[in-house]
C-alpha cells in the first residue's frame, strides 16, 4: 500500500472513533464533509435542538450521507436534558425513579423518552447514569443517580436500559466504574475513587453488571482516578480499568465511549489531543468530543493527533482498527435496532407526571399546612449548577404555582448576591410576604452553607413557611413544613406545584 494510501486509510479510521459535536441546527459542511471521509458518529446538545421535528430533519440530512450513522445524544431526562432543554424534562430523573422504586414506571418513563428520541431519529443516548451516589457531596452526580443503595440502582439501571432499547435507541450505563463517591467536579479536574476492590465491587460495580445483563452495548467511561486498579491514570485513559476490569471481569464486549474528552480531569495534564490517543491506545473506542470544543479544528486536531500517533508508535495501528470495528458494529447494530424499535409517539408529560407526582414526599407538617389556598410569595434559592445541567434550562416552582394559583409572586436569589449584600432576604423574601404564605425553594441546600443559612434564616422568621426541596433532602430545619420532589425537572416543579395546591401526595 503506498503511504499516501495508507495515511489516507488512517485517517478514516482515525475519524470513524470520533463522535463530536457541532454548532447549530442544520448540519454544517464540514461535519457532512467529514461523514463522508469516515466520521461515524456525531452527538447533539442543546444547542443542535428546537423541536423534536427539527431534529428529525438534521438527523435525515446526516444520515443522507451514511444510513447508519450514529447520533448520540447526552439526554438522561430530569435535570440534565437536552431535548426539552428550553422548556425543563417533562419525565422526573434518576433520584426520583429510585424513590419510587417501581422498576416497571423506570421502564416506562425510560420507553416514553426512547419514542421521542427515536422519533428524532436519535440512536443512542448516553443513559443512564448508572452511578451510586454513595457520596452527599458529589457535585456532580446527586440526583442523576437512582440513589445510594447499589441494589437500589442495580434494579432501575436495568430497567432503563430495557425500556430505552425496547424504543428502538440504545443505552449507554455512564460513568464507568462508577462517579458516586467522590467529591470532585471532573469537569474541571480529576476526582478520585480511594476505595479498595471489594468496596469498589459491592458498591459501584452491580448496576454496571446489571446494564450488561440488560443489553446493554455501551458503557461510558468516567474521568476519575481509581486507585486500586490504576494509581496513575483516569479510568478512561487506564488500560487496566477498560480492559481488565471492564472487558475481561464484567465480560462487556460492546462499545465502550469515554466522557467528553475536552473535560479539565483529562486535559490539564495531558492536552486534548493527547487524551484523546491515551484514551483509545487503553481501549476506548469511540471518543466524545464537542460539548464545549465543537469546531471543526477540533476534529481535524484529534484525526491528526491518532494518525501521528500510530505512525510514531505510540498507538498500534490494530487497536485503532479494533475500535473502529467496534464503532462499525455497534452502528449496524443500533440501526436495526432503531429499525425495530416500538412505534407510536411519546406519552408527552403523561407517565412523566405519573412519575414525578408519585416522587414527591411531604412531612407531616406540610400535610397539615397544605393546601394553599391564597397566592404565595416563592423564594427560589438558586445554586450555581454543574456543566452537566443546562444554564438555560428553567426549573422551579414558582411558575407552575402561578399557573394554578394567579397573583402569585416570586424572586430567585442567587448565593454570590447574598455574599455582596446586594440583595437582603429581608426585603425580596420576607416583606413581599408578608400576611400571605411564604414557599422557600431550595435546590441542594445540604451541599451549599449558604442556602441552608438562608433557609434557616426563613423558616426562623416564617415559621409557618413550607420549604421545597428539589434536590437531595438534607437537614434542613425539622420542624419546617417540607416538601421533596427529589430532582428539579419541569415535570417535578409542577408535581410540587400540584401538591402544595391539593395538598396530596403518595
Amino acid at each position: 500500500m503506498s503511504s499516501s494510501k495508507h495515511s489516507s486509510e488512517l485517517r478514516r479510521l482515525a475519524l470513524s472513533v470520533l463522535q463530536p459535536g457541532f454548532v447549530g441546527t442544520e448540519a454544517p459542511d464540514w461535519i457532512l464533509r467529514d461523514i463522508g471521509d469516515g466520521l461515524a458518529s456525531v452527538v447533539l446538545f442543546s444547542r443542535n435542538i428546537v423541536s423534536t421535528e427539527q431534529v428529525a430533519r438534521l438527523t435525515a440530512q446526516l444520515r443522507a450521507e451514511n444510513p447508519d450513522l450514529i447520533v448520540a445524544i447526552d439526554e438522561e431526562a430530569g435535570d440534565v436534558t437536552r431535548i426539552e432543554s428550553a422548556t425543563g424534562s417533562s419525565r422526573p430523573g434518576n433520584f426520583a425513579l429510585g424513590t419510587v422504586d417501581d422498576a416497571e414506571l423506570t421502564e416506562a418513563v425510560a420507553a416514553d423518552l426512547g419514542r421521542q428520541l427515536r422519533t428524532a431519529g436519535v440512536s443512542l443516548d448516553y443513559a443512564p447514569s448508572a452511578d451510586v451516589n454513595s457520596n452527599p457531596d458529589n457535585p456532580i452526580i446527586g440526583v442523576r443517580s437512582f440513589g445510594s443503595d447499589p441494589d437500589v440502582v442495580a434494579r432501575h439501571t436495568a430497567a432503563w436500559v430495557r425500556g430505552l432499547q425496547s424504543s428502538g435507541v440504545a443505552a449507554c450505563a455512564k460513568h464507568f466504574p462508577g462517579h458516586g463517591d467522590v467529591a470532585v467536579d471532573s469537569h474541571h479536574d480529576l476526582p478520585s475513587y480511594p476505595a479498595g476492590r471489594d468496596e469498589i465491587a459491592a458498591q459501584a460495580l452491580p448496576p454496571f453488571r446489571a446494564a450488561v445483563a440488560a443489553g446493554v452495548r455501551a458503557v461510558m467511561s468516567g474521568h476519575l482516578l481509581v486507585p486500586a486498579y490504576d494509581p496513575g491514570l483516569p479510568a478512561t485513559l487506564s488500560r487496566a480499568i477498560l480492559h481488565g476490569l471492564l472487558r475481561e471481569e464484567l465480560g462487556f464486549d460492546g462499545l465502550v465511549v469515554s466522557d467528553a474528552i475536552e473535560m479539565g480531569a483529562v486535559t490539564r495534564r495531558h492536552g486534548i489531543d493527547g487524551a484523546t490517543v491515551k484514551a483509545v491506545a487503553a481501549g476506548v473506542d469511540a471518543v466524545c468530543v464537542g460539548g464545549e470544543s465543537a469546531e471543526e479544528a477540533t476534529v481535524a486536531l484529534l484525526a491528526k493527533a491518532l494518525t501521528a500517533a500510530v505512525t510514531g508508535g505510540e498507538l498500534p495501528e490494530e487497536r485503532l482498527a479494533e475500535a473502529a470495528g467496534r464503532v462499525r458494529e455497534f452502528a449496524r447494530w443500533s440501526a436495526g435496532l432503531r429499525a425495530a424499535g416500538s412505534a407510536g409517539e411519546p406519552a408527552g408529560d403523561g407517565i412523566g407526571h405519573v412519575a414525578a407526582r408519585r416522587a414527591v414526599r411531604l412531612t407531616g407538617t406540610a400535610r397539615a399546612a397544605l393546601p394553599l389556598t391564597a397566592a404565595p410569595h416563592v423564594v427560589e434559592l438558586a445554586p450555581v449548577t454543574n456543566m452537566a445541567i443546562g444554564k438555560e434550562t428553567p426549573w422551579g416552582v414558582a411558575e407552575p404555582l402561578r399557573e394554578r394559583l394567579p397573583g402569585t409572586t416570586s424572586v430567585r436569589v442567587r448565593g454570590q448576591e447574598l455574599e455582596e449584600g446586594t440583595v437582603a432576604l429581608e426585603s425580596c423574601a420576607l416583606a413581599p410576604a408578608a400576611g400571605r404564605p411564604l414557599v422557600i425553594v431550595a435546590r441542594d441546600a445540604a451541599r451549599h452553607a449558604w442556602m441552608s443559612r438562608a433557609v434557616t434564616g426563613l423558616t426562623a422568621a416564617r415559621p409557618d413557611a413550607i420549604v421545597v426541596e428539589m434536590g437531595l433532602p438534607g437537614t434542613t430545619p425539622a420542624a419546617a413544613a417540607q416538601v421533596f420532589t427529589h430532582g428539579a425537572s419541569a415535570a417535578s416543579g409542577m408535581a410540587a406545584a400540584e401538591v402544595l395546591t391539593d395538598g396530596s401526595a403518595d
